[in-house]
């Protein structure tokens, strides 16, 4: 049974006209109400970490209190409605505060179940355009187990992926088709013939790939479907392609899902962040009914996650991808071409493949999270990725990983199957604890590849 101190008081009295001093009309500091330094969590709280720039001659306290209210109950002034309503019950508390990291305690009352989207129009919300704060950045976010409980997580995530496909001991490979735009449906299906019969387990449609005028979706996943079919007759191994199926409206990402899996295909990819976060639950619950894989791309994620001020950090996006039941998700590659720190990265590799994931200020993990039993995640590496760096993607990654060589399979002085052959020896190779070196003794693919991209490569700051 739950203790008073977490049910809200029950009203035993009818309201009256008579308004105590603290509910009188004014103009009250948000810390007198939301500032809460002795408060000590409830298993049930979601909590977040909130990095707070206050506007010039505001207290890190009060903007961080004024978050905290903004985000759940409290408004700019004192309301008298506040006495129909338990509101020390409701409301969120800023509990500590260290340096510039505000953590702020939110009830569980406060979101409907499996909603992420519930989660998103509260927390980050209103709050992040709040004049009170210079800037505001969602730095991670815990989510009790009571609430974890109610979500789906993925279908399949990485232990039946690797059931189905029969591969085993060494990260998946994958392939992007380049040019991403322009080819027609045939050309593009013979660029995936190529890849697959080369040695990658599957290709992907990129991101902005729909149905453009070029390449409508119900030819290119026909065409695409027969490539996968022919290559598997070939090589005697499992393979696939990740369909694009994000489109304009929900109903229509459900259309040309059920078209592919209609084909055979037991894939298909979403940009889950351009169609949102409702739209992809009705995609990954559908795909779930047809016992296909959602592999998800995080198109625009960088227009909020990118700043180191102001924003939400990716490793927030990752739990919330995982719980609503992405099977795959994005997470940048450290040595490629997008921009990603190896201990962050590492942080976000965790919360998607763990049961359990500590605290690790290293990593960036401000909190414990228990994904109570929900399944795992692919991460996936992408942008930029050559034979050279494989060495330092398996540091990072290990096997349980699903790895992207767009540029580096098609970019092969003797073209995409060779490119593709490059990348599975190398990784085979690395996974079994050889060197690339000695795996290119006995494959002339991968020796044009590490003479080819030897120079390459894509810095960023640790």
């Amino acid at each position: 049974m739950p203790t008073t101190a977490t049910m809200p008081s029950a009203q035993t009295a009818m309201p009256t006209a008579e308004l105590s001093e603290k509910y009188k009309a004014g103009v009250r500091p948000y810390a007198a109400d939301y500032y809460v330094p002795d408060y000590v969590p409830l298993d049930t709280d979601l909590l977040c970490a909130f990095r707070i720039e206050p506007k010039a001659g505001v207290d890190i306290i009060e903007a961080a209190a004024a978050v905290a209210a903004e985000s759940s109950t409290g408004t700019w002034t004192e309301v008298w409605s506040n006495q129909l309503t338990d509101i020390d019950f409701y409301k969120a508390k800023a509990y500590r505060i260290e340096g510039d990291i505000a953590y702020i305690a939110y009830p569980l009352d406060l979101f409907e179940e499996n909603s992420v989207v519930n989660i998103m129009s509260s927390i980050v919300g209103n709050v992040f355009g709040f004049k009170a704060v210079k800037a505001l950045r969602l730095e991670d976010m815990r989510i009790p187990v009571a609430l974890v409980k109610t979500f789906p997580g993925p279908n399949v995530g990485i232990y039946d992926e690797r059931v189905w496909s029969n591969k085993w001991k060494r990260p998946l490979l994958g392939g992007t088709v380049k040019p991403k735009l322009g080819l027609s449906p045939k050309a593009y299906s013979t660029i995936i013939y190529e890849c697959l019969s080369g040695g990658l387990d599957t290709t992907k449609d990129d991101e902005n790939m729909n149905s453009q005028p070029f390449s409508r979706w119900r030819d290119r996943f026909m065409y695409a479907q027969d490539a996968v079919a022919n290559a598997m007759a070939e090589t005697h191994e499992f393979k696939g392609h990740w369909h694009n199926v994000t489109a304009g409206s929900t109903e229509e990402c459900l259309r040309r899902l059920e078209y592919a899996h209609a084909l055979g295909s037991r894939m298909c990819m979403l940009d889950f962040l351009t169609a949102g976060f409702s739209a992809s639950a009705d995609v990954f619950k559908r795909a779930g009914e047809l016992r296909m894989i959602v592999h998800c791309h995080r198109a625009m994620h960088a227009v909020f996650t990118r700043q180191k001020n102001h924003g939400i950090h990716m490793r927030v996006v990752a739990k919330w991808l995982r719980v609503t039941g992405g099977d795959h998700l994005h997470t940048g590659t450290v040595v490629g071409k997008l921009e990603g720190s190896w201990n962050e990265t590492l942080g976000i590799i965790d919360l998607l493949r763990e049961r359990n994931v500590r605290v690790n200020p290293e990593h960036g993990i401000f909190f414990d999270q228990d994904f109570a039993g929900l399944k795992t995640t692919w991460p996936v590496a992408s942008g930029g990725i050559h034979v050279h760096h494989i060495p330092e993607l398996y540091r990072i990654y290990g096997n349980d990983a699903f790895w992207l060589f767009g540029g580096g399979t098609h970019g092969h002085p003797r073209g995409s199957r060779a490119g593709a052959r490059a990348n599975r020896v190398a990784t085979e190779a690395i996974a079994s604890g050889q060197t690339l070196e000695h795996a290119a003794l006995n494959c002339s693919e991968l020796r044009e590849a590490l003479d080819l991209w030897r120079e390459v490569r894509f810095d960023v700051e640790a």
